[in-house]
């Protein structure tokens, strides 16, 4: 006999639907899988088996052949437990339903129990896309899918309520999730960081504009403290950004439970032993590597010279085109890298150079052997770069309180909100995203700003990546300032965000 039950099936952030065909007939018992099965699917034939048995039903004694379609693309995970399972009590005539409305996912223990799987938030969107009524979800995963609207989210801990449900002796109710408020509480907070002004403004531009940064002083000059207080200040996720951070880490197995949709913007902070697979992202089933999982946020790379050379220069492309590609196999899967890169780093191997009192015990050679670990075409796609020095004591001592992470958001909002009107037609939601075509237009500057960009550009050698990226720099602090015009004080400003370009720099 034979059935066909639906269920979806993952590549990369996209969805498809997948078509469950069990056939069962007369010969030798068996059970085969086909259809590009990975170990996992492969997998689910004992499972699947155990759970028919401890359910309470007879598992065929047949020749079963379960066909997972399309049978050109590699199916992975445990994602097809449930269908399997429904797919064999009706093609057996132990179950009499009518599924065609609806889709199944989930895992199945020895015992019946469902258990949760990845990605199930893209599967329901795509399941809504394909015109499904329903989708049956494991219990823990209802608050993740119950975010897509037009579409029965039906919960269940066990394949006995997916079948009571099925035979109407006793109806799921449908999961609604209560979306997340539109802002979310961040712990750590601006005022704590005494002095260096300079970079608190600098970290202000930032957020306000998307541009990354870069840091580098010796060790204790506060780096790292300001680094995981950017999250503060930046403005709140729309709900695009929500959907996308939440989709990865689905994928990722990295979702926190009882999440329906991440309203914090991710803050990833990888060890500096991770290797470009990990950063990238890859493996034989692609998964998302740390630039993604930061989609939306902050990828903060702490001592950056000391990453492998070929997972920083990996960052070249993403930080571009704000995605990653990823090739195996013939497939190519495509994953989101909206990030803000935050990298920090010391001035020489002992961290001292520079330091008005401690005396630096490198030489030249191993200095600039150091630095050099961070290439041009890498340095010139970070936006703001910044030589720190210690914070005296007179400012570590001081009573008098800095400015909190509240206010500095408040300009972070209304400066980024005047980007979206401006460029509300073109879809760039911020400045460091701004094409080259339309820098003349939206980057208006007066006289003297013109210039000081010429004598900045002639004297420091700058490239012309280095010039949009100035600016780009600039049009965000013209906006902080309420200004339509870039000024000769906005043009001076962001010049000394890029400190590292100036002739006498340790690069």
């Amino acid at each position: 006999m034979f059935c066909m039950v639906h269920s979806l099936g993952l590549v990369g952030l996209q969805a498809y639907r997948i078509q469950v065909e069990v056939d069962t007939a007369r010969g030798l018992p068996s059970f085969e899988i086909v259809g590009l099965p990975d170990t996992a699917v492969k997998e689910s034939r004992d499972r699947v088996r155990a759970a028919v048995k401890n359910s309470g039903f007879a598992f065929p004694v047949s020749r079963i052949t379960a066909n997972l379609a399309p049978a050109d693309i590699k199916k992975a995970g445990s994602v097809y437990d449930l269908p399997l399972f429904v797919g064999i009590l009706r093609a057996s005539g132990q179950l009499k339903a009518d599924t065609d409305d609806c889709a199944f996912i989930g895992e199945l223990s020895l015992r019946g129990d469902l258990r949760p799987v990845r990605g199930v938030l893209p599967m329901a969107i795509e399941a809504r896309r394909q015109g499904y009524r329903a989708l049956f979800v494991p219990a823990e995963n209802a608050m993740e899918a119950g975010v897509v609207e037009g579409l029965e989210i039906l919960p269940a801990a066990t394949v006995k309520e997916v079948l009571d449900h099925l035979s109407k002796a006793a109806l799921i109710a449908p999961y609604h999730s209560q979306l997340p408020p539109d802002d979310a509480i961040y712990p750590l907070d601006f005022a704590d960081v005494k002095g260096q002004y300079l970079a608190k403004r600098a970290f202000e531009v930032a957020a306000c504009g998307g541009h990354n940064i870069l840091l580098m002083g010796p060790p204790g000059s506060g780096k790292s403290m300001l680094a995981k207080r950017l999250p503060g200040i930046m403005p709140p996720m729309t709900f695009a950004e929500k959907l996308s951070a939440t989709m990865v880490h689905s994928i990722a197995g990295t979702l926190p439970p009882e999440t329906a949709l991440l309203s914090s913007r991710p803050f990833r902070a990888p060890h500096h032993t991770i290797s470009a697979v990990g950063l990238a992202g890859g493996g034989s089933t692609p998964r998302p590597g740390e630039v993604s999982l930061a989609s939306g946020g902050i990828l903060f790379l702490d001592e950056f010279a000391e990453f492998k050379r070929s997972a920083i220069e990996v960052l070249r492309q993403p930080m571009e085109d704000g995605t990653v590609r990823i090739n195996r196999g013939g497939v190519t899967v495509q994953y989101p890298c909206d990030i803000l890169l935050v990298a920090a780093m010391n001035p020489c191997p002992c961290g001292w150079a520079g330091h008005p009192t401690r005396r630096c015990s490198c030489s030249p050679s191993a200095i600039s052997r150091y630095l050099g670990r961070i290439s041009g075409p890498v340095l010139d796609r970070i936006d703001i770069h910044l030589q720190l020095q210690p914070v005296d004591y007179d400012a570590l001592a001081s009573p008098l309180p800095a400015e909190s992470s509240a206010q500095i958001r408040r300009r972070v909002v209304a400066g980024r909100q005047r980007q979206l009107d401006r460029q509300q037609q073109t879809g760039v939601s911020c400045n460091a995203k701004l094409p080259a075509g339309v820098l003349d237009t939206v980057c208006a500057m007066t006289e003297p700003a013109q210039q000081m960009l010429r004598g900045a550009f002639e004297r420091m050698g700058l490239s012309a990546r280095a010039r949009d990226k100035l600016l780009k720099l600039s049009r965000t602090v013209a906006d902080l300032d309420g200004s339509e015009q870039i000024t000769g004080d906005h043009m001076a400003e962001v010049i000394q965000y890029r400190q590292l370009d100036r002739p006498d720099a340790g690069f």
